[in-house]
């Protein structure tokens, strides 16, 4: 059985367009080196109209103080947590990069930004250790070619975020 086709993730009685939308997944994307992924993730949470301009530095300034890299083959980038107040409402990205990106002697093929102006982010992370312990479920995310399929896959990471999101 596929996955259900879903175009978004939103937020409980809410009128946003949803923690996790289909223009927040880029499948197939390169990336130079963990510093462009970075800025590739940033770039797309701006894009996406969830922050201010300067929350992409902030991105790059978290990464300077600790690695957003979690393990089998994940970065989850973040702003600090100055950068919370640029946040304007709580998005989820989506990177896939398939030929891997260098990060600290680790490779990266997914990144998933996260932009969260409250706790959120403490379900986003459970939610995605959730998916990416189940070993199919995480190597079909790496080979993905649908947007539909990732969109489907991280509903449950979409909707951790929903329920900590105030109204």
């Amino acid at each position: 059985m596929g996955p259900l086709p879903a175009e978004s993730v939103k937020p409980r009685g809410s009128t946003d367009p949803g923690v996790l939308v289909r223009e927040a997944i880029r499948l197939a994307q390169h990336a130079d080196n963990k510093w462009d992924a970075l800025r590739q993730s940033g770039a797309l949470l701006e894009e996406l109209g969830a922050v201010e301009e300067g929350y992409a530095a902030a991105i790059l300034e978290r990464e300077g103080q600790i690695s957003t890299y979690m393990g089998e083959g994940v970065a989850i980038p973040h702003g600090t947590d100055q950068a919370r107040a640029l946040v304007r409402r709580t998005a989820l990205g989506f990177l896939q990069y398939p030929n891997g990106v260098d990060w600290d002697g680790e490779t990266v093929y997914l990144c998933i930004p996260i932009a969260a102006s409250g706790d959120e982010h403490v379900g986003v992370l459970s939610a995605l250790a959730g998916i990416l312990l189940e070993e199919d479920s995480a190597a079909a995310l790496r080979a993905a070619t649908d947007v539909d399929d990732v969109l489907a896959r991280l509903t449950p990471v979409g909707e951790a975020a929903a329920e900590t999101t105030p109204p």
